[in-house]
């Protein structure tokens, strides 16, 4: 088996189990397909005094082994809200010798970051030191926010440079990517994932009164359903659609994530006398996650920014049409009505696509057959390929 190292600053834990989920499934897929040895080493940023949330992180094991990965924790120097600066160089020092060590036993054939910010300068510096082949991925708001930032857009273009090759979550984020100054003959567009067996559109009626009685929220068969999928901070839009509620008679919208834009969007919803009419839901558990989606009749998420969401993919997956904004990979996939609307990020304009996917609501088994593509089967077979490309190119 060839061997590939993956840095990845998100990845579930015990603490944080939903956190970047999606890289874990990826990673776990193509460590089953049997021809590639998959090692993860996940920097734990910790600052000097680990009290309060951080403690929790500091007491996480230094090993493990999930889902057929190993999964290494070094701990790294984090300065937090000021310290971005300095977090790939910092992240670099912490893990250079746990990836030296790992090479010495087990010899890496590809080094991976899998996010542009910070994972892919702090992967830049160690393929440097080690003379491995790099691949980094772009997944949306490292290229979006961090590339806007004159030290990070700098230490990514470097990173660029380093990479033998570069990925992208949709074509418009490579586009983006190459706008930047990457080299575009190094990027090749690589599809998220998706549990196929989990994500599928499941039995509509049934489910309103099941999630009325495990989430403690009224959602009455007549009344439209709305689910807004995503962290709870202002970019994702989650106040616009609180608002759009006004414009949609009766309509109940389900919020699941967490996130600091929390305490103003439950006074959004108190202000625009909305309270009994929005659930906050929190992380759910992933096997909660498709029946939100599959009873809900729109999923929702007025975002500014994407690669290519996750949400949207399941949604589709479940049968649930998606109004968004036009933004990132959004219009590869919203691509005709039955996949929903792309819209202004407004609170009319979204309350109008909201209206015209309830008024003429496509065949769910329609709207699935959209996803049919996408499998973390094929993201992984995919990623091996890339993978094998790189070796050859060394």
């Amino acid at each position: 088996m060839k061997h590939v190292l993956a840095v990845s600053t998100l990845y579930p834990n015990p603490v944080n189990p939903r956190f970047g989920t999606f890289v874990a499934r990826s990673l776990e897929a193509l460590a089953k397909r049997g021809d590639w040895r998959v090692t993860v080493v996940n920097p734990i940023g910790l600052p000097p005094l680990a009290l309060g949330r951080y403690r929790p992180l500091a007491e996480l094991p230094a090993e493990s082994i999930e889902g057929g990965v190993t999964i290494h924790r070094p701990r790294f120097t984090l300065i937090p809200r000021i310290g971005a600066r300095r977090n790939a160089a910092a992240i670099a020092r912490a893990c250079l010798p746990l990836v030296e060590r790992i090479h010495a036993e087990t010899p890496i054939d590809v080094l991976d970051a899998q996010f542009f910010f910070p994972d892919g300068p702090a992967a830049a510096d160690i393929a440097r030191k080690i003379g491995l082949p790099l691949s980094i991925k772009a997944r949306g708001s490292d290229i979006s926010f961090w590339g806007e930032q004159d030290f990070a857009r700098q230490q990514m273009l470097d990173a660029a440079r380093t990479a033998t090759g570069l990925l992208a979550v949709s074509h418009d984020l490579a586009g983006q990517m190459a706008a930047m100054g990457m080299d575009a003959g190094k990027i090749t567009v690589h599809y998220t994932g998706l549990d196929r067996d989990r994500f599928r559109p499941l039995e509509h009626t049934q489910l309103r009164s099941q999630l009325s009685r495990e989430l403690g929220f009224d959602m009455p068969d007549n009344a439209p359903l709305l689910a807004c999928v995503g962290a709870l901070i202002e970019r994702k839009g989650q106040g616009i659609a609180i608002e759009a509620l006004k414009d949609i008679p009766g309509a109940r919208l389900v919020l699941v994530g967490k996130g600091e834009d929390e305490a103003r969007l439950r006074a959004l919803a108190a202000s625009e006398g909305m309270a009994d009419r929005v659930f906050f839901a929190g992380s759910v558990d992933h096997d909660l996650m498709p029946l939100i989606l599959s009873a809900a009749d729109v999923m929702v998420l007025p975002t500014v920014s994407e690669g290519l969401a996750n949400a949207w993919v399941e949604a589709l997956a479940c049968g649930t049409p998606v109004v968004t904004t036009d933004v990132g990979g959004a219009r590869e996939l919203i691509s005709c009505d039955t996949a929903g609307r792309l819209v202004d990020r407004n609170q009319q304009a979204v309350a109008a696509g909201i209206n015209a996917v309830l008024n003429a609501p496509p065949r769910r088994e329609a709207v699935a057959a959209l996803t049919e593509g996408f499998s973390w089967e094929a993201n992984a077979a995919a990623l091996a390929a890339h993978y094998e490309r790189l070796v050859g190119a060394a």
